[in-house]
C-alpha cells in the first residue's frame, strides 16, 4: 500500500490535489534542469558535513567514510505549492511545498576499522516542506535569508544494503532500520531547520534565536462511546477496549496512559507543546486500543491551530474521524509569549505555583537559550591535549545537552534550547561544561532566573565567567524569559464555536496499523525541544480540568471539513517506547492529584487520631557508589507503616529516578508486593554515573500503589528526595527514610 501510494504521489499522471494549493509545473521544470547541480551540492554536503559529524559522534565510527554518493537521475518533484497570505508577518513570505522524491540512488559507505561496507540503493520521501523567505529588505536580492524545514515528520523509506553488517558494530547494535529512519525524519522537522543567509549584511540573529509563536496547553480529558475492540470466546463475545492516545504537534509526541477495559476513559492529563509555525500546523491525535500483539485503531482527530489561536480557549467534544463512533473531550489553551513580567504574579496564582513546587506543575514561563561559544577552556585531565567539550544545561528536573565539539578549547555550538519554567522566581539555570572524553568538569555556572525578571526585555546576552574553571574561561549565551499568558477573549453571551477539524485522507486500512510496533526503544533526545518534549507518568487531574463528564449529546455540531491531509502519526513516533506513557505534567512527578489524594487521606487519618512523625510510613534504602564499577548502587530493602489504599491494604512498588534525568531509560522499578503495608523488596539497582557527578544529583524515590486492571486505587503512597552530596557515598549507608506527600524536603544520610 505504501509503495502504491508513493508511486501515485510521484507520478505526474496522478497529481495530488491539496486545498488552496497550486500546481507549479514551471518549478518542476526548473528543478529538473538544476538537478545535476543540486546533486553536486548533496554530494558536497555528505562528504564535508555529514561524514565528519558521523566520525566524531562515536569512537567506533572514526574510520567512517562515503565511498560513493550518487543521488540518481530522477529529480525531486513538487506536487503543489501553497502561499500564505493571511496571519503572516509583512516582512516574510511563507510557502508550503508538497514534495515527493523516489530516487534509485547509490550511496556507499565504509567503516575500515571493522571491514564493514553498507549502502543505500533507494530513498523515498514524501511530505510538506515549508520555505520561509525573511526578512524582506529594500535592496537586492530583496530577501535576507531562507529557512527550510518540515512541518510534520515526512514519510521516509530507505532501502539499505548490508545493514546487518552495519548494526553489528559496537555502539550501533541497539539500532534498527526503523529507528534510523525515525531519527533522520525527526531531524528534518521543526524546530530543526536549515537557515541560509542570502546577504552578508542581514541580521540573522533572530533566525538563530527563534521565538515560538505560542505554547499550546493540551488538556487530554476523556472520551466517550469508543469502539469495543477486545473479544472473547473466539470473537463471539464483544468486550471493551484499553484505550490510550498519541498526541502530536510537529515533532513533539506525547502518549497518554492506558485506561483498562473502558469505552468512556478519563485520562485528565495535561501536556504543553511549542508552536513555531501555526499557519498549516495542526494538533494531531490518534486513539488506540492496547493489545499484546497489535494495537487496534480507535479514531483520529486533526485540529487547525489557527482556530485555537483565534479562540484562545477551546473546551469541546470532538467527533472522532475514520471510525463509526466515538467522541473526545479536549480543553485547548493558546498561551501568548509576553516579553515582560507584568502578568507573572497573576499567572503564578492561576497555575497555583507555590514555594513547595518550585520545579513541577504547569508552566508560567518559557526560557529560550542560544548557546553560542566558549573561550579559554582548561585542558581537562591531560594538560597537553585539548578537551572534547559538551554543555549540560538544566532547570529543575529538566536537563538538555549540546553537541560535542572535538579537540578544542574554543568550541562554537550555535545551538538553541527551550525550557518550560514553572516558577522563575524560585528556579535556576545550571550550566556545566564537561570534557566528554575524560568525563570531567571544565567549569560551571548558575543563573537565577529571577535575575532575568529585572533585566531589560527579560534578556541576558553576554559572556559569562565560568566557576571552577580557568581564570579567563567564559561561555557566551543569550537567554531570554517569556511569560506564558492566557488571554481571555470577550465574547457575547450567545457565542458558540466549534473548532475546524481537518479530515485525514488515509483510510484505516491504508495506515501503518500498529503504532506500538514502531515504538521500540529509539533513544530520545532528552529535554524539551522537544519534547519538550521533555518527557513525565500520566496520572490525573489538574487544577482547572473539569471532572464532570459531559453527556454524549453535548458533542460539537457542524464541524467544518477543511480538506484532507494524511496524518503524520502514521509514521512511527520514534521517541516513545512501547507501552510507556509520556509523563504528563498532571502526574505524580509534577505533584497534581496524586499529592492531593495523599493530603486528603492524611486529613482522614487525622480524624480522632494523632499522627506520628512518619504518617505516610518509611522506606529503607542502602545507597553507595562503586568506584570500581563507576555506578551508583541503590538497594530497596523494605517499607513499613504505609497507608492503606483500600480495605485490603495496598499493592506497593517503588519507582526511582536519578534527577535531573527523567527519561524512561533512567527509571528503575521494583516488583509489586500485593496486599501489604509492610512490603519487603530487597532488590538492587544501579545508575551509571561517576562519583563527582553523582554528588551533584538527587535520588527521587516514590512508593506507589499498583492496583488491579480495573482498580481505581492507583496512586502515590509517598515520596522521598535523597541529596547525594555526601562524602560518605563511597562507603555507603543503610537508612530508613520518612515518606512525605511530595518529597520536597530533601533528606540526607543521618
Amino acid at each position: 500500500v505504501t509503495a502504491n501510494r508513493a508511486a501515485a504521489l510521484s507520478s505526474p499522471r496522478h497529481p495530488v490535489h491539496f486545498p488552496d494549493t497550486e500546481r507549479a509545473e514551471w518549478l518542476n521544470k526548473t528543478v529538473k534542469h538544476m538537478w545535476p547541480f543540486i546533486c553536486q551540492f548533496i554530494e558536497k554536503l555528505f562528504r564535508e558535513t555529514i561524514e565528519p559529524a558521523v566520525r566524531g559522534a562515536n569512537t567506533h565510527l572514526s574510520t567512517f567514510s562515503f565511498t560513493k554518493v550518487d543521488v540518481g537521475q530522477q529529480p525531486l518533484r513538487i506536487n503543489g505549492v501553497k502561499v500564505y497570505t493571511e496571519n503572516v508577518d509583512k516582512r516574510q513570505i511563507i510557502l508550503d511545498l508538497q514534495i515527493s522524491f523516489v530516487g534509485n540512488c547509490e550511496i556507499d559507505l565504509e567503516i575500515k576499522r571493522y571491514f564493514c561496507r553498507a549502502g543505500v540503493k533507494s530513498i523515498q520521501i514524501h511530505g510538506t516542506m515549508r520555505v520561509i523567505l525573511e526578512p524582506l529588505i529594500g535592496d537586492m536580492p530583496l530577501v535576507g535569508a531562507l529557512s527550510i524545514f518540515f512541518l510534520r515528520k515526512p514519510l521516509l523509506e530507505i532501502n539499505w544494503t548490508g545493514l546487518t553488517n552495519l548494526l553489528d558494530i559496537p555502539g550501533l547494535n541497539g539500532l534498527s532500520d526503523t529507528i534510523i529512519s525515525d531519527m533522520i525524519s525527526n531531524y528534518l522537522v521543526l524546530p530543526n531547520r536549515i537557515t541560509v543567509p542570502l546577504v552578508s549584511e542581514v541580521q540573522i540573529a533572530q533566525l538563530r534565536f527563534p521565538v515560538p509563536k505560542g505554547v499550546l496547553r493540551i488538556h487530554f480529558i476523556e472520551a466517550q462511546d469508543l469502539q469495543g475492540k477486545d473479544t472473547y470466546l473466539k470473537g463471539l463475545v464483544k468486550g471493551k477496549s484499553d484505550p490510550y492516545g498519541i498526541i502530536r504537534v510537529g515533532n513533539q509526541i506525547f502518549q497518554s496512559k492506558v485506561i483498562k477495559e473502558n469505552l468512556s476513559p478519563k485520562w485528565n492529563e495535561v501536556y504543553e507543546a511549542l508552536v513555531y509555525e501555526h499557519p498549516g500546523q495542526e494538533l494531531e491525535i490518534e486513539l488506540f486500543d492496547e493489545d499484546p500483539d497489535k494495537d487496534d485503531f480507535l479514531g483520529s482527530l486533526m485540529i487547525d491551530l489557527i482556530e485555537v489561536e483565534k479562540e484562545r480557549l477551546l473546551d469541546e467534544w470532538f467527533t472522532l474521524d475514520e471510525v463509526p463512533k466515538g467522541k473526545l473531550h479536549l480543553r485547548l489553551e493558546w498561551l501568548t509569549l509576553m516579553p515582560n513580567a507584568s502578568n507573572l504574579d497573576k499567572v503564578l496564582t492561576d497555575i497555583r505555583a507555590d514555594k513547595d513546587q518550585a520545579n513541577d506543575g504547569l508552566s508560567s514561563a518559557l526560557l529560550i537559550l542560544y548557546l553560542d561559544s566558549a573561550r579559554n577552556l582548561p585542558s581537562g585531565k591531560k594538560i597537553s591535549s585539548n578537551p572534547n567539550p559538551v554543555v549540560q544545561m538544566s532547570v529543575g528536573h529538566t536537563a538538555q545537552e549540546s553537541k560535542i565539539r572535538y579537540k578544542t578549547n574554543e568550541p562554537v555550538w550555535e545551538e538553541n534550547f527551550t525550557f518550560f519554567i514553572h516558577n522563575p522566581k524560585r528556579q535556576d539555570l545550571e550550566v556545566e561544561v564537561r570534557d566528554e572524553q575524560h568525563q570531567c568538569s571544565l567549569g560551571n555556572l548558575k543563573v537565577p532566573l529571577s535575575q532575568l525578571l529585572t533585566s531589560e526585555d527579560m534578556t541576558l546576552n553576554q559572556r559569562f565567567q565560568l566557576s571552577n574553571s580557568g581564570p579567563n574561561s567564559t561561555i557566551k549565551m543569550k537567554i531570554a524569559l517569556w511569560v506564558l499568558h492566557l488571554e481571555k477573549r470577550e465574547r457575547p453571551p450567545d457565542h458558540q464555536h466549534s473548532a475546524q477539524v481537518k479530515r485525514p485522507s488515509v483510510s484505516k486500512e491504508g495506515r501503518k496499523t500498529s503504532v506500538k510496533s514502531h515504538m521500540s526503544g529509539s533513544p530520545g533526545p532528552g529535554g524539551s525541544n522537544t519534547a519538550p518534549s521533555t518527557p513525565v507518568i500520566g496520572g490525573s487531574d489538574k487544577p482547572g480540568v473539569e471532572e464532570k463528564a459531559q453527556p454524549p449529546e453535548a458533542g460539537p455540531q457542524g464541524l467544518h471539513d477543511l480538506g484532507r491531509s494524511s496524518s503524520s502519526l502514521l509514521a512511527s513516533p520514534g521517541h516513545i517506547s512501547a507501552k510507556e506513557p509520556t509523563p504528563s505534567i498532571a502526574s505524580d512527578i509534577s505533584l497534581p492529584i496524586a499529592t492531593q489524594e495523599l493530603r486528603q487521606r492524611l486529613r482522614q487519618l487525622e480524624n480522632g487520631t494523632t499522627l506520628g512523625q512518619s504518617p505516610l510510613g518509611q522506606i529503607q534504602l542502602t545507597i553507595r557508589h562503586s568506584s570500581q564499577r563507576n555506578k551508583l548502587i541503590v538497594v530497596v530493602h523494605a517499607c513499613r507503616n504505609l497507608i492503606a489504599f483500600s480495605e485490603d491494604g495496598s499493592d506497593p512498588y517503588v519507582r526511582m529516578y536519578l534527577l535531573p534525568d527523567k527519561r524512561r531509560s533512567g527509571r528503575r522499578k521494583t516488583h509489586v508486593s500485593k496486599k501489604t503495608l509492610n512490603p519487603v523488596f530487597d532488590q538492587s539497582f544501579d545508575f551509571s554515573v561517576s562519583l563527582p557527578e553523582v554528588q551533584r544529583r538527587t535520588l527521587d524515590v516514590a512508593v506507589k500503589n499498583s492496583g488491579g486492571f480495573l482498580s481505581k486505587d492507583k496512586g502515590l503512597l509517598g515520596k522521598v528526595l535523597v541529596a547525594l552530596a555526601s562524602e560518605e557515598l563511597a562507603k555507603g549507608w543503610t537508612q530508613w527514610y520518612d515518606l512525605t506527600e511530595d518529597g520536597t524536603r530533601p533528606q540526607v544520610m543521618t
